[in-house]
């Protein structure tokens, strides 16, 4: 089985900075795209930023200029890079990425348990 563990979430100020950390573990030959993901109160999960293999990067709208995305593959782990945060940014932050765990195999997703950010003065 595969497992996405998140870190670096917590409580910013207007303005302020976080960087977000997923890092993928368990039975994994290779990892294809690996994206954020966020979820406000009452709201639907939205696409945050993705980036691919190749080190290809998409943005929403809402965040671009502002976030950043990246990749390690040797530690299989993707960050967000979050600047110039917002009220409107907080949300539960969740990492989504698509697995390879046999050769020839199918592209299988995982998402991680979420990790809350709280933009408050």
């Amino acid at each position: 089985q595969v497992q996405l563990v998140e870190s670096g979430g917590g409580l910013v100020q207007p303005g302020g900075s976080l960087r977000l950390s997923c890092a993928a573990s368990g039975s994994i030959v290779s990892i294809n795209a690996m994206d954020w993901y966020r979820q406000a109160p009452g709201k639907q999960r939205e696409l945050v930023a993705a980036i691919t293999s190749g080190g290809s990067t998409n943005y929403a709208d809402s965040v671009k200029g502002r976030f950043t995305i990246s990749r390690d593959n040797a530690k299989n782990t993707v960050y967000l890079q979050m600047n110039s945060l917002k009220p409107e940014d907080t949300a539960v932050y969740y990492c989504n990425a698509g697995v390879i765990r046999s050769h020839w195999g199918p592209t299988l997703w995982y998402w991680g348990q979420g990790t809350q950010v709280t933009v408050s003065s």
